[in-house]
C-alpha cells in the first residue's frame, strides 16, 4: 500500500494498519485482471468522456452525505476510481477526504474535493482488504466498486470494523439485471454460432442479499433502494467500447478469453432486433444503494418495538394541531 499526501496533515499513524486480513478463499473475480483494466482505462485519452454512469452515481452518493446531520472528521472513499464522489463533498460536514483504490492510474486521475473545501489524501491500496486501523473512520462512501469484491461478507465486516461508533457506510453498486440486453444478445449469438455459451458478463448480487450481509456484519438502521439508468447507444460496439474505458469489462476467473468476430456481428444484429428503438440500443444499469450505521450513543435511534405505539394514525391530524396532548407526563 502506498500513500500520497495531498495536504500537509499527517494521518498515517492514525489510519493505516498492516494488512492482516485476507480475502476469502472463494474467488469469483480476478483482481489482477481488474487492476490491469483500471490502469489501462485510466491511461486512455477518452477516459473522462466515458465516466458518465460513474459520475452520475457518484453524485447521488455524495448527495446522501449532505443529508447527514453529524460532522465527519475523516471520510473514506473506498474504490474511488476517478474521484466520482469526492469532487462533490463540502466542508460543512466533512473534515478530510481519504481516497483509496488499488489502481495507481486511477489514483493519479482521481478528482479530489475542491481545494477551498477540504484536504484530500490519496492511497494506493486494495479496497477489498480495507487496510485501515480499527475505529479510525467516521464515514465510508463507495460507488460502483463493491460489485468487484470477491468476499463481500468479509468486506462488509472489515468496513464495520474500521468505522467509529455512530459511523456510517453509504454506497452503491451494480446489481440485478444490469446489462441484461447485452448478456442475452451474446448468449443467443454464441449458442447459434458455436452451439454453447461462454461467460462474458460478470454475475451481480441480488438486493435482498446486501441487507443480509450488512446485518450480519453488525450494521443497524440499514436502508436499501434500487434505481435504473437506461442509456441508448448507436450500436453494441459503442457500448462495449465505453464499458472498457469505464474499467467495467468482465474479470471473472472463469470468463471466456475472447469472442469471435462472427459472434459479435451476430450479437449486434440480435441486440438490434430484440431491443433497439428510435433511441438506439438500450443498455440498463441497475443500481442498488445502501446505508448502514455502526451503533453508538449519538447515532440514529432504533425503531420502536412493535405494539409500543400510543397514538393511532386516525389521530394524526390532532397530533399535528395539539402535540402537547400526546406527550407522556413526567412522573
Amino acid at each position: 500500500m502506498r500513500l500520497t499526501i495531498i495536504s500537509k496533515i499527517n494521518y498515517t499513524k492514525l489510519l493505516f494498519a498492516a494488512s492482516k486480513t485476507s480475502a476469502s478463499s472463494l474467488k469469483i473475480f480476478d483482481r489482477k485482471t481488474k487492476l490491469k483494466q483500471r490502469n489501462w482505462a485510466a491511461a486512455h485519452p477518452d477516459f473522462d468522456v466515458c465516466q458518465y454512469v460513474k459520475d452520475e452515481i457518484g453524485y447521488r452518493v455524495a448527495d446522501k452525505v449532505f443529508d447527514l446531520t453529524k460532522f465527519n472528521d475523516i471520510v473514506l472513499d473506498l474504490g474511488c476510481g476517478g474521484g466520482h464522489i469526492g469532487q462533490h463533498l463540502i466542508k460543512e460536514n466533512v473534515g478530510v477526504l481519504l481516497q483509496c483504490d488499488m489502481s495507481e492510474g486511477m489514483i493519479r486521475k482521481s478528482k479530489g474535493a475542491p481545494e477551498d473545501e477540504l484536504p484530500t489524501l490519496r492511497v494506493i491500496g486494495d479496497e477489498e482488504k480495507v487496510p485501515f486501523k480499527s475505529q479510525s473512520i467516521d464515514l465510508i462512501v463507495t460507488s460502483l466498486s463493491a460489485h468487484w469484491i470477491n468476499d463481500l461478507p468479509g468486506w462488509f465486516q472489515r468496513c464495520y470494523n474500521i468505522l467509529r461508533p455512530d459511523g456510517a457506510i453509504i454506497g452503491a453498486l451494480l446489481a440485478g439485471d444490469t446489462l441484461y440486453q447485452l448478456r442475452v444478445a451474446l448468449q443467443l449469438a454464441e449458442n447459434e454460432r458455436l452451439g454453447g455459451m461462454g461467460t462474458h458478463i460478470s454475475p451481480f448480487i441480488d438486493a435482498q442479499d446486501i441487507g443480509g450481509l450488512m446485518n450480519k456484519a453488525g450494521f443497524e438502521m440499514i436502508t436499501l433502494d434500487s434505481d435504473e439508468l437506461e442509456i441508448g447507444y448507436p450500436n453494441m460496439f459503442a457500448l462495449l467500447y465505453d464499458l472498457q474505458i469505464m474499467a467495467e469489462s468482465n474479470s471473472t476467473i472463469k470468463r471466456t478469453a475472447s469472442l469471435r468476430k462472427d459472434v459479435l456481428i451476430a450479437a449486434d444484429s440480435i441486440y438490434r432486433i430484440m431491443y433497439a428503438s428510435e433511441n438506439g440500443y438500450p443498455a440498463t444499469f441497475q443500481i442498488y444503494s445502501f446505508i448502514g450505521w455502526r451503533p453508538g450513543q449519538k447515532g440514529p435511534q432504533k425503531a420502536a418495538k412493535r405494539g409500543s405505539q400510543n397514538v393511532s394514525f386516525k389521530d394524526l391530524s390532532e397530533v399535528i394541531e395539539n402535540p402537547d396532548k400526546f406527550v407522556p407526563s413526567k412522573k
